[in-house]
């Protein structure tokens, strides 16, 4: 395919997968569950966070979490004591644990009360998205925290494609009029997002031969941004819907 098919190929996989038949079997279910604006980012923070693995056992685990917190999520974030933190020792996805998930809740509530919340974070600054999301993760941890729990927000200054972070982002700032993203950041452009590199998207990519690099890091990140931007610069992110659905689904 020239580039002029390829692109209509993938348009055609984004109406195919961008609608709401795709949230049943995704953990972006979880932040729709909620109508306020701080309870979905924090939702869809806690789901992102866990969102490797088998995608039924991350819903699983991710309504468990909301259920942990009362279903409350900014309003346990804010006026949590630690007493309340114990109730969290037993929840466990794969190396995410409750010393993970207290330290989680005590880094969002740091990030409310100090920097004006987790939108304000990722949009008061003129820096290249990828450089944002290391300076939330620097703020995040700039409490006391377990070291154990900074390898579950990735850092793509130091090679990491991120691939979670990048998903809620697309969560949060996309709204895409399907349903699905759900687009409550309005101060942060779709312009500057990237796509989730997963391995589903990675080798599909690279099928398409749109990515080259062998490896799904921040090189290849940017590598799969700049052909994306070459089909749509105002929302490059969309084609995540694609590469997912032909990979992960499509078994293309």
């Amino acid at each position: 395919m020239n580039k002029t098919e390829l692109k209509d190929f993938l348009d055609e996989k984004v109406l195919l997968y961008n609608n709401t038949s795709f949230i049943q079997d995704d953990p972006i279910q979880i932040p729709h569950l909620y109508t306020q604006k701080e309870d979905i980012e924090i939702a869809g923070f806690l789901s992102a966070t866990i969102a490797w693995g088998n995608r039924k056992m991350i819903i699983k685990n991710a309504h468990q979490m909301m259920e942990l917190m009362g279903n409350s999520p900014y309003d346990f974030v804010m006026e949590h004591h630690d007493d309340h933190l114990e109730s969290l020792d037993s929840f466990v996805h794969r190396t995410f644990n409750g010393v993970d998930f207290a330290a989680f809740i005590k880094g969002l509530k740091h990030i409310y009360t100090n920097h004006k919340g987790l939108e304000n974070v990722f949009a008061n600054t003129s820096l290249p998205m990828q450089e944002r999301i290391s300076n939330f993760k620097k703020l995040f941890f700039e409490i006391e925290h377990p070291t154990r729990s900074e390898k579950h927000i990735s850092d793509p200054v130091k090679g990491s494609a991120a691939k979670r972070i990048n998903m809620y982002l697309r969560w949060m700032v996309r709204n895409d009029n399907t349903g699905v993203d759900l687009g409550i950041w309005n101060t942060i452009s779709t312009a500057d997002l990237s796509c989730p590199l997963d391995v589903h998207s990675g080798n599909m990519a690279r099928k398409l031969g749109i990515l080259k690099r062998k490896q799904n890091d921040a090189k290849a990140l940017a590598e799969l941004d700049a052909a994306l931007r070459g089909f749509d610069p105002i929302d490059p992110v969309k084609y995540d819907f694609a590469l997912f659905g032909l990979g992960a689904i499509e078994k293309f």
